[in-house]
């Protein structure tokens, strides 16, 4: 993995994708086995877990749906603390479990307000799985049920994850250079 440059930004290589696979691979065995039978809905909240969520399904081996909202809370680098729902759900969830799939978990405004969301909707159940999740950041109380790597809150991109729209594009995750 080699420095890359998003527009005035470098970053230096952080999460390699084979690391990441391997991780999305453990987080699929642990919901193939809690969510057996209860034929749950993965929410893939975009833009950034799509990525996560294709390859997070090559490992559910359960019978499933999928379903995805758009919500955004960033702009640039920063949370603007507001959520702005641009595309809702099309189907009902009312006594569905639930499994929230995001690429990153920061402030934790975003995964409350879809929780919260869904439990309006009479949902049976809401669990959580995310790739990333940043324990320092946080400024919800809330708890991912999945989590492939607990970061320290530096700024990432890559595998999904952009810088001001850039790098999703990215097989790997990096993180800023100091």
């Amino acid at each position: 993995m080699k420095t890359v440059q998003i527009k005035d930004k470098h970053f230096v290589p952080y999460i390699s994708n084979q690391e990441i696979h391997d991780a999305l691979q453990q987080l699929a065995t642990a919901i193939n086995r809690d969510m057996a039978e209860k034929c749950p809905v993965f929410l893939g909240v975009l833009n950034g877990c799509f990525r996560v969520m294709g390859d997070l399904m090559q490992y559910i081996n359960i019978p499933c749906e999928v379903s995805f909202v758009k919500l955004a809370s960033y702009e640039g680098m920063q949370t603007t603390g507001t959520i702005r729902n641009l595309i809702g759900l099309s189907q009902s969830l009312e006594n569905r479990h639930i499994v929230i799939v995001e690429d990153i978990i920061d402030s934790g405004i975003t995964i409350d307000y879809t929780i919260r969301l869904l439990q309006e909707m009479g949902v049976a159940s809401v669990r959580v799985a995310t790739l990333l999740l940043k324990p320092e950041a946080l400024k919800r109380d809330i708890k991912a049920d999945y989590t492939a790597f607990r970061i320290p809150n530096d700024f990432v991109v890559g595998y999904g994850l952009d810088y001001d729209g850039l790098g999703r594009e990215l097989n790997d995750i990096y993180t800023l250079k100091q």
